[in-house]
């Protein structure tokens, strides 16, 4: 989880791979509207985000064995919905500054979010501090040297329960 620009959907696949288990890309879920939406530089409200919660919340409890998913998940409640649809997810939470954030969104290529919206995700970002079954790392760190942390975190995790 985390701002757009963080890394989510290249942590996400390489964990996933790491795992063997199955990956959920978030933002695949996205309805025509929300793109439509961020391609205009239009911020998401609650509003729209709802039914895709809804969606990704239906895909984790399809797959109880364990999947990765990509999601923003800015908000607690959010994080709350999803862990509601899936007991025992755990997330992991890309930190990023805005700057950073807001310099990876405009190199991308062939991306429906517009790089205007970077300020929005981080007035939205309800750092996850103090909610369990998270781990923050530095989103600026070199994918690999992440994939071994979050996979060392997931195992030791999943074997606690």
């Amino acid at each position: 989880m985390g701002v757009a620009g963080c890394g989510k959907s290249s942590l996400g696949a390489a964990v996933a791979v790491a795992a063997g288990a199955t990956l959920i890309e978030g933002d695949d879920h996205h309805p025509h509207s929300n793109r439509l939406k961020m391609q205009q530089g239009m911020a998401l409200t609650d509003a729209d985000r709802a039914g895709w919660l809804d969606t990704l919340g239906a895909l984790l409890a399809a797959q109880p064995q364990g999947q990765v998913l990509t999601c923003s998940a800015l908000k607690r409640a959010y994080r709350q919905r999803l862990r509601a649809a899936s007991p025992g997810l755990r997330f992991v939470f890309l930190d990023l500054s805005r700057d950073e954030a807001q310099r990876r969104v405009a190199a991308r290529a062939q991306h429906f979010f517009s790089s205007s919206l970077v300020h929005s995700q981080f007035d939205t970002l309800e750092r996850p501090e103090g909610e369990p079954g998270v781990l923050t790392l530095d989103a600026t760190w070199p994918l690999m040297a992440l994939t071994d942390l979050v996979h060392a975190w997931w195992l030791k995790e999943t074997s606690d329960v």
